[in-house]
């Protein structure tokens, strides 16, 4: 026997005997310390008065072009700063037609190589906005059995995060593209949005929101019901609003968050429960309209948007791709 291994034996074999017949609570001592890996890692200083902290950015797919890359840097720089659980994307993730196969360069180009900070590898819920219909829209939910951060278990599903006490957030992702009917003649996004039957999705949508007891009720979807951007009254926008509002309205859903539309906006029309927010504005500005009696904010700026929930309170952030904070509110359960 060699000496290192003879040595080695030796040594296990001492030990075993010392420790033989001997409690284990013995060896603990009378102190214990217990200390898990998330306690000594710095990122668990970050704490704050809420329980439920996350990003959303949206129409951001483009290599890195028209400001995404100075975006995400900004995304990054607060999640290193400020407690973050996840980033939500609200659609129009690859620019210009999508992604054609969950192998697709661009899964690289515009996503893996872009959103690189290590406070952005937390989990990532996307929902589907209409660029990405234009290729192969499953690819992204097949991404999910690639990638370990991007969370799209189909083209439109649920999630409950726990708060204190009891309390819950449930967030219903949406499809909002076969609820647009002049998509099924469109020859690039028909041949994606037939046999989605959309009736079932909102029947879905209908029944998650009416047996769900959660403090917040969140719908996150692509296409704004309203928006102080250039769709005010563009077909789309009025078809979702058609079919969706109804349903916000029934349950008193405090908000809706969307993309579609390049920029950020706050909208709170009267009389109604939700608040509509856009988030549009992950690479690429279009223009704003101003003093429309329901928009509180609007700004054809690049940038994202920050959330901090708690059981009584939202609050909402616009952080631009400078890193300054161009807007904040606060909105409660209850409209």
């Amino acid at each position: 026997m060699k000496r290192r291994d003879f040595m080695k034996s030796t040594l296990g074999g001492a030990l075993g005997a010392s420790l033989s017949g001997v409690p284990l609570a013995a060896l603990a001592g009378t102190a214990t310390t217990h200390i898990e890996s998330e306690d000594i890692n710095s990122r668990s200083s970050l704490k704050d008065d809420y329980d439920l902290h996350f990003l959303a950015v949206g129409d951001w797919g483009r290599n890195g072009a028209d400001h995404q890359v100075q975006v995400a840097q900004q995304m990054g720089r607060w999640a290193s700063e400020n407690p973050n659980d996840f980033i939500i994307s609200t659609g129009d993730n690859f620019y210009p037609s999508g992604v054609v196969s969950e192998h697709d360069p661009l899964w690289h180009y515009s996503f893996e190589n872009i959103y690189t900070d290590f406070s952005l590898q937390w989990d990532w819920y996307p929902i589907l906005g209409n660029h990405d219909y234009k290729s192969d829209p499953d690819a992204q939910v097949r991404y999910s059995n690639i990638s370990r951060r991007w969370k799209m278990p189909a083209r439109y599903y649920s999630k409950t995060f726990k708060l204190r006490e009891g309390a819950e957030v449930l967030m219903a992702f949406i499809d909002t593209n076969p609820l647009i009917p002049e998509f099924y003649q469109n020859k690039e996004y028909g041949p994606h949005v037939t046999g989605q039957q959309p009736e079932k999705q909102l029947v879905w949508l209908d029944n998650l929101l009416a047996t769900s007891n959660a403090t917040w009720k969140i719908v996150v979807g692509h296409h704004p019901i309203y928006t102080a951007g250039p769709r005010t009254e563009n077909y789309d926008t009025l078809a979702v609003r058609k079919v969706l509002e109804p349903i916000l309205e029934k349950h008193k859903i405090p908000l809706y968050l969307s993309g579609h539309e390049h920029s950020m906006q706050h909208l709170k029309v009267a009389n109604k429960s939700f608040h509509q927010l856009i988030s549009g504005s992950g690479s690429e500005i279009t223009p704003v309209k101003q003093g429309l009696p329901y928009s509180k904010f609007e700004a054809s700026t690049y940038g994202f948007m920050y959330f901090a929930v708690k059981a009584d309170l939202l609050r909402v952030l616009c952080i631009d791709h400078e890193g300054k904070i161009v807007y904040n509110t606060t909105i409660t359960p209850q409209a």
